[in-house]
C-alpha cells in the first residue's frame, strides 16, 4: 500500500510517499528569515503557495500518480493553527477529488514512529525536541504516555528566541550549535529541571541578561546554553529510561541535528547499555513521509477518518491518542 503524507504544523511543508517498507518521496520546503522570527500567517501563506508544486515533485520522485495512492495522511496537530488549517484543507480535497480515505495524525508520534522504519528500532523512549515540543515519550499501556516535558518554551524555540536577541535570523539553533563550537569557557545559567519535567524560560533571560551586560563573548555564552539545557534534556530521558525498563533511545525533532546533544545522550545510552539511534535527519525535522508512514499503519490497523473529524487540533495531545496499530 502507498500512503500520501502532508506535513505543516509550523515553518516547514513537507511531502512524503511511502509504503509499509520504504520512503519513496519525501521533499519539503522551509520558512526562513535573516532577523526575526515566523508568523503563524506566514507560515500559512508559504505553505499555500508551495503545496501544488511539492505535491508534483513527491508524486514525480515517487514515479507514481494520485490515482495510485491508498491514503491520504496530514498533521492535524499540534502546531500553528493558519499553517495546520492550509494542510487540513489541502488533504481534504485531495481526499475528496480522487476518492481516498483520510488519516488525521499527531506530529509529536509521526517523530517517534517512522524511526521504526531505520535501524531495526521497536519499543524506544523518544526524546522529541523541536521548535515548539520537547517531550520525552513512550509506548506503554496502548497510548504514547508523557515521561518528561517542556513547562513553557520548546529547547527549539529557546535556541532560536536566543539567536533572534543576538540578531542572527531563524532557524537560530544551527547558528547558535556553530557558535557554541567556539566557545570555551562555562558560564553558569539556571538549570531547571522539575520532577520530569524541564523549563528553559529561565536560561533564556538569563543568556540574554549576561550577553546584553557585554560581560560576556557570546561564543561562551551558546557554549553555555547548549551545555545546560542539553544535560536537562539527557537527565530526564535517562530517568524516563530507568522507569519504562526499555533498552532502546531515539533522538527525533529539528534540534537532532545538534551534534553536541547526539554526543551527549549516547554516551548517557552507552553508559546505560541502551541502544541509541537518530534517523536520518531529513526524517528527523519536520517532513512529510512521517505522516505518511504513521498514516499508513493507523490505517492498515483499521483507522478511518470521516471528513468531520479531520478537524484540527493546535494543541493535540501525544497521549490522546490509543495506539491499536502496533
Amino acid at each position: 500500500m502507498i500512503a500520501l503524507g502532508i506535513e505543516g504544523t509550523a515553518h516547514t511543508l513537507g511531502m512524503g510517499i511511502v509504503t509499509e517498507k520504504e520512503i519513496l518521496a519525501n521533499v519539503f520546503d522551509t520558512l526562513t528569515t535573516e532577523r526575526g522570527g515566523i508568523h503563524p500567517k506566514e507560515a500559512a501563506e508559504h505553505h499555500a503557495k508551495l503545496l501544488k508544486p511539492l505535491l508534483e515533485k513527491a508524486l514525480k520522485d515517487a514515479g507514481i500518480s494520485m490515482g495510485d495512492v491508498d491514503v491520504v495522511a496530514f498533521s492535524q496537530g499540534p502546531g500553528l493553527g493558519p499553517a495546520l488549517r492550509v494542510v487540513a484543507t489541502a488533504a481534504r480535497a485531495l481526499a475528496l477529488r480522487y476518492n481516498k480515505p483520510i488519516v488525521g495524525v499527531n506530529h509529536c508520534i509521526a517523530h517517534v514512529e517512522i524511526s521504526k522504519l531505520f535501524g531495526d528500532i521497536k519499543d524506544p523512549v523518544g526524546l522529541y525536541v523541536s521548535g515548539g515540543n520537547t517531550q520525552v515519550i513512550a509506548l506503554e499501556g496502548g497510548r504514547y504516555r508523557v515521561f518528561g516535558e517542556t513547562l513553557d518554551i520548546g529547547i527549539g524555540n529557546a535556541l532560536d528566541m536566543f539567536a533572534r536577541e543576538l540578531g542572527i535570523g531563524f532557524p537560530g539553533g544551527p547558528r547558535i550549535e556553530e557558535l557554541a563550537q567556539k566557545g570555551n569557557k562555562y558560564i553558569e545559567l539556571p538549570y531547571a529541571v522539575k520532577g520530569m519535567d524541564l523549563s528553559f524560560s529561565g536560561i533564556l533571560t538569563e543568556a540574554v541578561r549576561k550577553y546584553k551586560s557585554g560581560k560576556y563573548r557570546v561564543e561562551d555564552l551558546a557554549y553555555s546554553f547548549q551545555e545546560t539545557a542539553f544535560a536537562a534534556l539527557v537527565e530526564v530521558t535517562e530517568r524516563a529510561l530507568a522507569h519504562t525498563e526499555k533498552n532502546e533511545v531515539v533522538l527525533v525533532g529539528g534540534v537532532a541535528a545538534n551534534k553536541r546533544l547526539r554526543g551527549m545522550l549516547k554516551d548517557m545510552a552507552e553508559d546505560r547499555g541502551a541502544k541509541f539511534f537518530v534517523p536520518p535527519f531529513e526524517v528527523c525535522r519536520d517532513n512529510g513521509a512521517m505522516i505518511a508512514y504513521t498514516g499508513l499503519k493507523m490505517f492498515k490497523a483499521g483507522i478511518k477518518f470521516k471528513l468531520e473529524e479531520t478537524v484540527v487540533k493546535q494543541k493535540f495531545r501525544t497521549d490522546e491518542v490509543e495506539v491499536t496499530w502496533t
